[in-house]
């Protein structure tokens, strides 16, 4: 017993210790930090980077200190409060501060001014909250003045602080949420235009003290009598308020909205920067501005940024007044005219030069830096690793490899998927779309811009497209026969279907703009209109699309061109390619898809769809015999059907593996349920009831026989070759016979023949001897002397991928159909979940769709079984992806943590899938050097 008690006291006591031992509260300043750049998960981006510059890199910071991302954690998960050490810790630091500069803090003689800013472990520019002046209050207004002998200045502060403060403390953190229009900061916005333009003056720099002053006033009052609270006028007072104000800030709806849209973690928390204020608004000799270390929106290396003479840091982001150019690298249209930094301050600007190359030397990468000058005197505010579009991400990453700044590894892993996909799609000018709002959303099935006149059928965009005119296809949902309009249109617009829908995996295989499951379209095709946005739009009226966000605007925005800027595209992917360890392949179903993707850098066709020959250009003769075959009355006019269809196939086959020049072709054996090519048009099932000699009443009753109760789990895939095994046998000729031609002429093949929806071994076995007495037939025939071929399955079953082991003994290759494989594993419908994928989100039951990213708990589970099953049965099994995973960058990561030997997209990903899987390789080579 006294034993026990020993224990548990001392349990007690370290916890105490522990509880003690915690650091909420670091310094920095004078040459001296507590924390470090690498610091970014306790201290926030911002945080980290001020201990760096001021501890590691001595350079000119203004002291202050960093409250940890573990006191936001902390204030959310206690009712909006405070670890009990936390005041004594502020307080302690406060006075380190006045220390460092001989100022006080509420000191009516010398008083001490801080801001207070937001600094998240990530980037998150302008989401949340920032207050500057910190400290005035009518007390130390005068000392502040006799101190400085400039009343303008103070008061011009003194506003600035009434501004911040009672927009972000007093109204935002406090819950309140005024109508448009009518928040504090835009009223008292409206009073600061309204005393400019009495005073006849364009700039708050010529409003007088005096005028400032009454100001101030005013400003107080109206914030009592439009927040029913006054200002408040105790140093201690604002200060807390703002450190709360932050905390709070990183729960606003910008902030969640701008951590869903960029897969910011919500658990992270923000850190609370506490800094002594210096001001770039003390006159002529002072000014505020930002800047990069390389132009964030070309590459360009030279030192670029903006600034502003007597200013504080809002006013250069504001828009207000237009600022400076940095130097002559910085200026465009419209501050070329006004005088750069580097001449009107050419001390100051050479030490900031000097600083900008130090850091990134010491930060490896571009950054994003804010300074003021106070005085002639300069001193760094922040620093972060800087945003960027694609066409500057790409030149960056190769410049610095030139330079030796970074490796190749790091250097891939510097360009995102999105800033990649900006580089190879027409999209909406931003210039352009800034200016205008949405007038529906839907869900982004395809990347890219597109402007376009509103038709309502294929054949209309059909004969838009021929007279030279860009189409926007609004239709309920699409289906096979609006192929030809579909690839004729701009942009394809649907009220129903999810991200795999027909028209969504058409879209995204083509890399056409597509905008799915827009269910506020009220589309009524009788009267040829659509009504969306409480308008309504007919027929020829002009829509874009920004197939990337789902958003559709009214009118024909301004768009450029695809690939537009990128120079460097190639130079960059050629990096990625050495990097990497797993190949990718295209998912392609023409020979005009295949040398796209080739063009694209695919290394072979993971999936040849052999029943895409039956869509789009030159269709119509063999999707008509395949109707035959599929409406045939007997197993005689089956086959005679087949053999008539065998030449269609093979011209199709043989022309794509000639594209693919000797790459690895994988064909799949037609896979749709046959319900599906059945016409419904009356004139289209009027012509093939005639050819195939039978009445109308026939025909519907033989359709009627097709119709399957749940067709996507019905009769289709492998089930059609045990069924009907002429069908198998005459793809396999088809295959086998186009690369027998080809190897006669020269050309190298490798036809990879893929047999779908396996669920059991001895399905293989079956088709297996079909496909052998298939070749052993086409071998005879040409006397090809070597025809290497190889035949696997796609698993997209789960009992497939459970019995792996079994399967692999009987197959080559895996490939992974992860469309159907997540819809059999989930019981969800593809095509349905739009109903109630969208609530899952929300409420955080699932983290993503798992239809655009893979599953890795559970579909992920089962994928991983089988490759280590299969190649246990058969160690070099060949293993691969060819669903739509294959080109989500988190998916082809996993894929190269499992051991793939390729993924498999549509042609236009083939660049993002590269790079993905450079991105996967390099961090296994980071990690390993850190180790």
């Amino acid at each position: 017993m006294v034993k026990k008690t020993v224990k548990k006291a001392a349990k007690t006591a370290a916890k105490k210790a522990v509880k003690k031992a915690v650091k909420y509260v670091y310094s920095f300043g004078a040459g001296k930090a507590e924390g470090n750049g690498k610091m970014k998960e306790l201290l926030g981006g911002k945080g980290a980077n001020l201990a760096e510059m001021a501890g590691q890199l001595k350079l000119p910071v203004p002291p202050g200190f960093t409250i940890t991302t573990e006191v936001c954690t902390y204030y959310w998960n206690n009712k909006r409060t405070y670890p009990k050490t936390l005041k004594a810790d502020v307080e302690a630091n406060l006075k380190k501060i006045e220390r460092e500069t001989k100022k006080q803090f509420g000191s009516e003689k010398n008083p001490l001014l801080v801001s207070v800013r937001s600094g998240a472990r990530a980037s998150m520019p302008g989401m949340m909250e920032t207050i500057l002046n910190i400290g005035l209050t009518e007390k130390t207004i005068p000392g502040m003045i006799a101190k400085t002998g400039d009343a303008r200045f103070v008061y011009d502060a003194y506003r600035r602080l009434i501004m911040m403060y009672s927009d972000v403390v007093m109204e935002k953190a406090a819950g309140i949420e005024p109508k448009d229009g009518e928040g504090i900061r835009k009223i008292l916005d409206g009073m600061l235009e309204e005393l400019k333009n009495k005073l006849g003056v364009s700039d708050d720099t010529h409003i007088p003290a005096e005028e400032l002053q009454k100001l101030c006033v005013q400003f107080k009052a109206t914030v009592k009598k439009v927040l029913k609270k006054d200002f408040p006028d105790d140093p201690m007072e604002q200060l807390w308020g703002a450190i709360g104000a932050v905390f709070a800030s990183w729960n606003g709806k910008r902030a969640i909205a701008y951590r869903n849209i960029e897969n910011i973690p919500h658990d992270w928390g923000t850190a609370v920067n506490v800094q002594t204020m210096v001001f770039g608004n003390m006159g002529d000799t002072s000014a505020t501005g930002v800047a990069f270390t390389r132009n964030p929106g070309t590459g360009d290396s030279h030192f670029y940024g903006e600034y502003l003479i007597n200013a504080q840091g809002e006013d250069v982001v504001a828009g207000i007044r237009t600022p400076s150019p940095m130097n002559k690298w910085s200026a465009n249209a419209h501050s070329k005219h006004l005088p750069t930094l580097e001449k009107v301050m050419p001390k100051v600007y050479k030490e900031l030069d000097a600083i900008q190359k130090k850091l990134e030397k010491h930060f490896h990468d571009m950054l994003d830096i804010e300074f003021t000058i106070e005085d002639q005197k300069l001193w760094m505010l922040q620093c972060r690793v800087g945003k960027r579009n694609g066409t500057a991400a790409v030149q960056m990453a190769l410049d610095m490899v030139k330079e030796r700044l970074i490796s190749k590894e790091e250097a891939v892993l510097r360009v995102t998927p999105t800033q990649l996909g900006e580089l190879l799609l027409p999209a909406i000018d931003p210039k352009a779309e800034a200016g205008v709002k949405p007038i529906a959303q839907g869900l982004p099935a395809g990347p890219g811009g597109a402007a376009g006149k509103i038709v309502f059928n294929s054949l209309d965009a059909i004969k838009l497209q021929e007279a030279g005119q860009n189409a926007i296809l609004v239709r309920e949902e699409t289906n096979p026969e609006d192929i030809e309009g579909m690839r004729a249109a701009a942009g394809i617009l649907t009220q129903r279907g999810g991200m795999t829908s027909h028209a969504a995996l058409v879209a995204r295989g083509w890399g056409k703009c597509c905008i799915v499951g827009c269910g506020e379209l009220e589309i009524n095709l009788n009267a040829k209109t659509v009504k969306m946005g409480g308008k309504t739009f007919k027929e020829g009226d002009e829509l874009t699309l920004n197939g990337t966000k789902g958003y559709v605007y009214e009118g024909a925005l301004k768009m450029l061109a695809a690939g537009e800027g990128n120079k460097n595209l190639a130079a960059f992917l050629a990096l990625c390619d050495k990097v990497r360890t797993m190949k990718v392949r295209a998912n392609a179903d023409t020979e005009e898809d295949a040398i796209k993707a080739r063009k694209f850098g695919a290394e072979g066709i993971g999936l040849f769809r052999i029943e895409h020959m039956f869509y789009g250009k030159n269709s119509d003769k063999p999707l008509f015999i395949l109707r035959k075959m599929i409406l045939s009355g007997s197993e005689e006019e089956r086959k005679a059907a087949v053999e008539e269809l065998f030449p269609y196939m093979k011209k199709e086959i043989k022309a794509t593996m000639k594209a693919m020049a000797g790459f690895g072709v994988t064909v799949r054996l037609m896979d749709p349920p046959l319900h599906e090519f059945v016409p419904t048009l009356p004139e289209k099932q009027a012509e093939l009831a005639k050819a195939l000699g039978i009445t109308m009443d026939v025909f519907k009753d033989r359709a009627a026989s097709l119709h399957e109760v749940n067709p996507m789990m019905g009769h289709r895939g492998i089930r059609l070759g045990v069924t009907y095994p002429e069908i198998t046998t005459m793809q396999s000729r088809a295959i086998f016979e186009s690369a027998a031609e080809l190897i006669k002429e020269g050309v190298k093949a490798q036809p990879e023949v893929m047999i779908p929806l396996t669920c059991d071994v001895n399905e293989i076995i079956s088709q297996k001897k079909l496909i052998r007495a298939a070749y052993d037939e086409v071998v005879a025939k040409t006397k090809v002397k070597k025809l290497n071929f190889s035949v696997g399955t796609m698993i997209e079953i789960p009992r497939a991928a459970v019995l792996a082991y079994e399967v692999a003994q009987e197959t080559d290759f895996f490939s992974f159909g992860t469309n159907d494989l997540t819809q059999m594993t989930f019981g969800f419908s593809r095509d349905d979940i739009g109903s109630f994928l969208p609530e899952y989100l929300k409420q955080g039951i699932l983290e993503a769709d798992p239809f655009q990213t893979l599953d890795q708990r559970g579909v992920g589970m089962l994928i991983e079984h089988a490759v280590a099953e299969g190649r246990d049965a058969k160690p070099n099994l060949k293993v691969g992806i060819c669903g739509e995973h294959g080109g989500d960058p988190e998916s082809v990561e996993f894929c190269h943590r499992e051991g793939f030997t390729y993924v498999s997209c549509s042609a236009f990903r083939v660049p993002i899938a590269r790079l993905a899987a450079a991105q996967a390789a390099a961090k296994d080579v980071l990690a390993k050097k850190r180790k």
